[in-house]
């Protein structure tokens, strides 16, 4: 897993904590949601509930079920069972209307690479069905947004992998959705512009738009208002970040020593100890629900000496989130094979 815990919120992380809440309304609704592929399942009998101005994070290693999810919310692929609405169109029946009342991103970006910038946005207005005046006052705002009002003659293809996310997320806000679908929108963005990415996912936030983002870095999935952990197909777990972390039952260790990769091949398998894993330079070392610490930490120093392995330090952490995610998918009977 990529970038372990953000160490800045970006402008209006903290949205929902702070009584700023999402809506009551619900924005997207499934029950029981499937698709099969043959005899493989992809998503299995999935239900949960987006509220109306929320930012929802699907987190999920590769081949979890995120995107399969996303494509039965927009119309792209037909559920095999089970029933689904977004914004109040049946996912079944009305697809045409939910495309019609969503924006979509996926880390394709969906751009014309031929197109200049000021091309594509033409391009999606037109097709959005927007009027002319209404097109040209978005196209600025798009333009604006992006940062690439000085850039509009610009070929799409040749601009930076930032510039050419900012583009396509304002080409899919450019009819104002209600909802707007991210599919893995950052993957293969640098960092810096990952994080002013989500400083526009919250403005966007801010002023109402509810966002669906299915994602695998554990930086985005603390942004979020709710996380839902998917692993083979099904949902795991359902909270909000904060919450999830609590809800970790067992303790967690976090090592220091002079030989990282030495040392968790010592500790693995250790007596009490359910899981060694590298964070770092530094182990996290999650013991069996109830275990004693000072036990814990005797028999970490034994097996460490055992091997010539220096121990620096031994502390009890608060698990993040990725410590979470592990331990759930750990418990889930592990991630699917690549």
């Amino acid at each position: 897993m990529a970038d372990r815990g953000p160490q800045e919120r970006p402008a209006g992380a903290d949205r929902a904590g702070s009584g700023q809440s999402a809506g009551d309304e619900v924005a997207v609704w499934a029950k029981g949601l499937t698709r099969r592929f043959g005899d493989f399942t992809a998503v299995d009998h999935v239900s949960f509930e987006v509220r109306d101005g929320e930012i929802f994070g699907f987190l999920g290693p590769n081949g979890a079920g995120k995107t399969t999810t996303i494509k039965m919310l927009t119309g792209l692929l037909r559920p095999s069972e089970g029933e689904g609405r977004v914004t109040g169109y049946d996912v079944a029946r009305e697809r045409q209307a939910i495309r019609r009342n969503i924006g979509y991103m996926s880390q394709l970006f969906s751009l014309y690479a031929d197109l200049t910038v000021e091309e594509n946005i033409d391009f999606f207005g037109r097709l959005y069905g927007l009027r002319r005046g209404r097109r040209e006052e978005r196209k600025e705002w798009a333009l604006e947004m992006a940062g690439l009002t000085d850039r509009r003659d610009r070929i799409t293809g040749e601009l930076p992998l930032g510039w050419k996310q900012r583009l396509a997320l304002g080409c899919a806000v450019l009819h104002e959705p209600p909802i707007l679908f991210l599919d893995e929108p950052t993957s293969g963005v640098d960092p810096s512009s990952r994080r002013a990415f989500w400083d526009l996912i919250h403005g966007l936030a801010e002023e109402g738009t509810t966002v669906f983002v299915t994602t695998h870095y554990m930086q985005e999935a603390e942004y979020c208002d709710r996380l839902a952990l998917m692993n083979r197909g099904e949902l795991i777990a359902l909270d909000e970040p904060v919450r999830l972390r609590e809800d970790m039952s067992e303790p967690l260790l976090e090592i220091r020593v002079d030989d990282p990769v030495r040392g968790v091949e010592a500790l693995e398998g250790a007596p009490g100890v359910v899981e060694a894993a590298m964070f770092g330079r530094r182990l996290h070392l999650t013991l069996e629900e109830g275990a004693d610490l000072g036990d814990a930490r005797r028999s970490v120093a034994r097996r460490l000496e055992e091997v010539g392995v220096e121990l620096e330090s031994v502390a009890r952490i608060v698990p993040s989130l990725e410590d979470v995610f592990v331990g759930r998918v750990r418990a889930a009977g592990g991630a699917p094979a690549e």
